[in-house]
């Protein structure tokens, strides 16, 4: 135990000093240290042509065939780790989808979790029995019993408090908001980011806003969950003048964005509005 704790104090150490990657703080079982967090002083950009997008959990349907239910998940492929975001509500819905989609778990390496809602978090337990061998990124917020939960299962956890390197390209906006914690993740490509939102609780508007702070390049794509269903016209009108003000190309809301979200900012984006949902792929061919 007196060995442990040394070697992650000097890890620490390490880590604050910049002699090692500041992408998290790797951890055995039992240990939970808060992974660490700085701005992206310099980043790397993958070809857009070499990723992929497939949206796994939606309750907005897409390609016939797949369960579309409460919740959201995104696979993405083409970066230097694959990468599932958020697992949706229910584990049997993901994991149908999944094998439907012809999707290998064990081809995942990371799986980041946006917050700690039900309809983000349902699909875990099931994903870890059939691929453990995975880091899951969590805001610190995140219930002990909930991080212990995953560790138990076989998994490293890292816990995210601010911006974070996941992987060569791709980042965590790190937790933001007040009442209800979240991280968004940002993925670098050559044409521009695309932000990737689980609900958006923090607004979509200030998520665009520290993504562009975290990286100094204007926004390809805005897409996800953007909490908005409750949100009246007027108010929902100025959240789409602000992203276009903000340089956001093209939007994708689903999940929790509500139809009156999704007719406003198609009327909006027009050619640059992405109809998302269970089932949906984006690739380049998407951004032409």
């Amino acid at each position: 135990m007196k060995n442990n704790k040394a070697a992650m104090v000097a890890a620490i150490v390490l880590v604050a000093i910049g002699l090692i990657p500041w992408r998290g703080v790797a951890m055995s079982k039992g240990q939970m240290p808060a992974g660490t967090s700085r701005t992206a002083e310099s980043h790397t950009q993958i070809p857009l042509g070499d990723l992929r997008l497939t949206v796994v959990y939606d309750n907005y349907p897409d390609v016939q065939g797949l369960r579309s239910e409460w919740g959201f998940s995104c696979l993405i492929e083409g970066t230097e780790k694959t990468i599932l975001f958020d697992t949706g509500g229910d584990a049997p819905v993901l994991l149908a989808n999944m094998d439907s989609l012809s999707i290998r778990l064990e081809d995942i390496d990371i799986v980041i979790l946006s917050h700690e809602h039900w309809d983000h978090t349902g699909g875990l337990r099931a994903f870890l029995k059939r691929n453990p061998n995975v880091t899951v990124y969590v805001p610190r917020s995140f219930k002990s019993a909930f991080k212990k939960q995953v560790i138990d299962a076989g998994a490293e956890v890292i816990e995210v408090g601010g911006p974070t390197r996941i992987c060569r390209s791709v980042y965590s906006t790190g937790e933001l908001g007040d009442s209800i914690r979240e991280q968004s993740l940002v993925v670098c490509t050559d044409r521009g980011m695309i932000v990737i939102t689980g609900c958006a609780h923090p607004g979509i508007g200030l998520i665009v806003k520290k993504a562009r702070e975290l990286i100094p390049d204007e926004v390809l794509l805005a897409m996800g969950g953007f909490h908005l269903m409750r949100a009246d016209e007027d108010e929902i009108s100025d959240i789409v003048a602000s992203l276009r003000e903000a340089g956001v190309l093209s939007a994708g809301p689903c999940h929790c964005s509500g139809d009156n979200a999704r007719r406003l900012f198609r009327a909006a984006y027009g050619d640059h509005y992405l109809d998302i949902g269970v089932g949906t792929t984006l690739t380049s061919a998407d951004f032409e």
